[in-house]
């Protein structure tokens, strides 16, 4: 079973920063975190920040330049540095991982969600 444990969410005044983690772990044949999403009430799920193997990144129009993506292999985990937040930038944010399984099954598995709130 794989797990993505999502935190460093939460309340933040506009301007303000947040580091989100996601920490994957259990037993497959590899477990590649690869990404940060998000939705906001009302509106569908999408892509902010995505990193390749090789640590080639690439974000979305609306949080280039103030966010940041980055992993730790050896701990198995992704980061999402956010600054400069704006009030748009409110949603739940989603970690996603690529799984492949012992019987070389490949899928997408996701996190539960953090709760970013940018308000003053």
């Amino acid at each position: 079973q794989v797990q993505l444990v999502e935190s460093g969410g939460g309340l933040v005044q506009p301007g303000g920063s947040l580091r989100l983690s996601c920490a994957a772990s259990g037993s497959a044949f590899s477990i590649n975190a690869i990404g940060w999403y998000r939705q906001a009430p009302g509106k569908q799920r999408e892509l902010v920040a995505a990193i390749t193997t090789d640590g080639s990144a690439n974000y979305a129009d609306s949080v280039k330049g103030r966010f940041a993506i980055s992993r730790d292999n050896a701990k198995n985990t992704l980061y999402l540095q956010m600054n400069t937040l704006k009030p748009e930038d409110t949603a739940v944010y989603y970690c996603k991982a690529e799984v492949m399984t012992y019987g070389m099954y490949r899928y997408d598995h996701w996190g539960q969600g953090t709760q970013v709130t940018v308000s003053s």
